[in-house]
């Protein structure tokens, strides 16, 4: 199945782990960006890693990761819900050259917020970026912030994103200390052609054919954006009337295009205006009271 996640665990020693592969998802986010080559391998990796850890999660709502950097490539956002939809933005300053993560981020900061739906507090992880790769920059996160000891694997090209993650389980003992070394020992042995193309059963047989895994049905992925006109109707009120009156009387709208998937937002004077009416007469009735 492609644009899925398929999660295992092992029957004999504490360890899960799932495997993510990205088809039309990975696809529908280069249809809308003209991303230069580097940049692409990195957000595709971010994207898989993303669907890879919010599925350790039991969270409804939102997970959120960011990097910023002080070099080239200024932001990546990658947004994963626990509905199973993803979608992810990048921003950069001039040509990138194909270098480690270190390089086109320079000093910077990885970030983790989960936004529950029901409008509750978010919680937040930041740590400095520290590795290479994608996959040591969360690696790192997990070892330091959530004290998981995890490993990850991750490819992508320009038509596909995958990845692969094991996991010791939180609180439980494993009778033998060398299991955990064993099984990351054959995880590392994926190459990246098989993250990308090869099924996910067949690369469990692949790599772990000596071990006992108990597989769950694979889960389904796509790409959505959560962006709307109420969104940015929002968003201009926030800003109020005064600001978004100067920007219609200077280019005769406000138009707002989602960075993540490059939809247009057009409010022309009358739109404005009523961008503020309900709560204009909200004064008003709120004064003659």
């Amino acid at each position: 199945m492609s644009d899925s996640l398929q999660r295992f665990l092992f029957e004999n020693m504490p360890v899960r782990g799932h495997l993510v592969r990205l088809d039309a998802t990975w696809r529908a986010v280069l249809e809308r960006h003209d991303y230069p080559q580097p940049l692409r391998t990195v957000l595709g990796e971010l994207m898989a890693a993303g669907a890879l850890l919010s599925a350790t999660l039991k969270f409804e709502g939102s997970l959120v990761m960011q990097m910023q950097g002080s070099g080239p490539v200024k932001l990546i956002v990658v947004e994963v819900t626990s509905e199973g939809t993803l979608r992810a933005t990048a921003t950069w300053d001039g040509e990138l050259p194909d270098a480690p993560l270190r390089t086109l981020l320079g000093a910077g900061r990885f970030v983790i917020t989960l936004v529950p739906r029901d409008g509750g507090q978010s919680y937040q992880g930041i740590v400095d970026l520290n590795g290479d790769s994608v996959a040591s920059v969360l690696e790192h996160y997990m070892a330091t912030s959530e004290q998981l000891e995890s490993r990850l694997w991750l490819a992508a090209d320009d038509h596909l994103a995958g990845g692969l993650l094991l996991q010791k389980i939180p609180g439980e003992q494993d009778a033998d200390a060398d299991n955990w070394n064993r099984v990351s020992l054959l995880g590392g042995t994926i190459r990246s052609e098989e993250l990308l193309k090869l099924p996910s059963r067949e690369i469990l047989r692949r790599l772990f054919h000596e071990d006992d895994l108990r597989v769950f049905e694979a889960s389904p992925l796509s790409f959505r954006c959560s962006c709307s006109r109420e969104r940015v109707t929002g968003m201009l009120r926030s800003l109020g009337p005064d600001e978004v009156r100067s920007i219609v009387a200077e280019r005769g709208s406000v138009e707002v295009t989602c960075e993540f998937c490059r939809k247009r937002y057009v409010f022309d004077p009358v739109d404005a205006e009523q961008v503020f009416a309900a709560e204009i007469q909200t004064r008003a009735e709120s004064t003659r009271h």
